[in-house]
């Protein structure tokens, strides 16, 4: 057990007092309940030693749910274990969701490759799991897609087994995972669909960081796939200009969260030579039970002092979070990007920056900014997830008619 009143003095005693106690009720609850961890199947177990086979092979399929009743009578949906690479280049297993719709010729259906957004360290915030559940959060946007025809691809990205290991915000993971969930796709026979179809990369706010990575890996990753656009809005482009202003803000706990995705893919990183006891607590109830909205709300004005003894960014993590900065490199097909104004959660300036950057790499920029209304800079983020669809789906449907958007980049 932890003892609240042996931290430091210095620090914030009543609100970590709060944290704690939050924590603690919520480890608690795990240890007695025991059905909370049981929800995380032994499907999503990787199998030890991984098949043999290339990116984007399938390891295991099951058919589930397409989302509620709506999706469900417009789709079949079937859940998907595939070979990909890690951060390193290293063969990892990826889980994710494949919903075709009901209606139309699978062999003709462009497939759209959808990174989510944020759902969270623990084994049951998978994407696929909310999807199966009827209770995916960006639902509205996938029921969009289907009811245009589209087939998609919903990866989970790497980590969510049942001793999850999320690398929530590494680049090379995430670009991995959703390409390599496309090629999954084309190769799966019962869905029928082909490999020469037209494909595009959405996504927003985490997945809009990676649909803009699967952009970037693209060429060199996976050259004979027929990519035709990418379309991203609220993307963390630069972590360091995202993270650390949320330092003691609503947002801190994904700020937090990234530092564990970081541990998890990078062999010479760990949080835990810095944290103090709080921090400590706080990491292993992110990992039993918590999502997104348990890190939003649970970690609201936190600061790394108060979870921490040292500070952990240093030079070595600091290399790993330039390493993960969009921009450096071209992407080959027209780009769709959008941001909210006033975005508290992820920082409008460094998303015009990476307009900025893309335009002068010659990469063709549709750029959109938005005012979508809203209390705080954290809903006006989310606010976005709904009030882009629009523009996303009018790119996507430019790009399957061989046209080019308009371009957002001068001389």
């Amino acid at each position: 057990m932890i003892d609240a009143t042996r931290i430091d003095t210095r620090r914030t005693r009543g609100r970590l007092t709060v944290l704690l106690t939050a924590l603690l009720t919520a480890l608690a609850t795990i240890v007695i309940s025991g059905p909370l961890i049981a929800v995380a199947d032994d499907w999503y177990q990787p199998p030890v030693p991984l098949p043999a086979g290339e990116p984007g092979d399938i390891i295991k399929t099951r058919e589930v749910n397409a989302g509620p009743p709506s999706a469900r009578a417009m789709a079949r949906a079937w859940q998907v274990m595939y070979r990909s690479t890690d951060a390193l280049g290293e063969a990892n297993a990826v889980t994710g969701t494949l919903v075709v719709p009901r209606a139309g010729d699978p062999g003709s259906m462009p497939l759209i490759g959808m990174g989510p957004g944020t759902h969270g360290p623990a084994a049951r915030c998978a994407p696929s799991r909310m999807i199966d559940k009827g209770a995916f959060y960006e639902q509205a946007t996938l029921n969009d897609m289907l009811q245009r025809g589209y087939a998609v691809l919903v990866t989970d990205y790497e980590g969510y087994h049942p001793d999850p290991a999320t690398t929530y915000m590494v680049g090379r993971s995430m670009g991995a995972a959703l390409i390599n969930g496309v090629r999954a796709a084309q190769r799966f026979p019962e869905a029928g669909l082909s490999d020469l179809a037209p494909v595009l990369f959405r996504g927003y706010s985490q997945g809009g960081g990676a649909a803009m990575w699967a952009g970037q890996m693209q060429p060199d990753y996976a050259p004979t796939l027929n990519l035709v656009g990418v379309a991203g809005g609220g993307v963390p482009a630069n972590l360091a200009a995202v993270a650390l202003p949320l330092n003691g803000e609503p947002g801190f706990g994904v700020m937090f969260y990234a530092l564990l995705g970081q541990d998890h893919a990078y062999p010479e990183l760990s949080l835990a030579p810095f944290v103090n006891q709080a921090g400590m607590a706080a990491l292993q109830a992110m990992q039993e039970d918590m999502c997104v909205l348990e890190l939003l709300q649970g970690f609201a004005g936190i600061t790394l002092d108060d979870l921490t003894d040292i500070n952990p960014l240093n030079a070595e993590r600091f290399n790993r979070i330039a390493e993960n900065q969009l921009g450096d490199q071209p992407i080959a097909v027209p780009v769709y990007l959008y941001h909210e104004q006033q975005d508290s959660l992820v920082a409008y300036g460094q998303a015009q920056t990476l307009r900025d950057d893309y335009c002068a790499l010659g990469v063709d920029v549709t750029w959109q900014s938005h005012d979508t209304g809203g209390d705080t800079g954290v809903i006006r983020h989310l606010n976005l997830v709904y009030h882009g669809n629009e523009g996303v789906n009018a790119f996507i449907e430019q790009r399957l008619a061989g046209q080019l958007p308009a371009s957002h980049c001068f001389p």
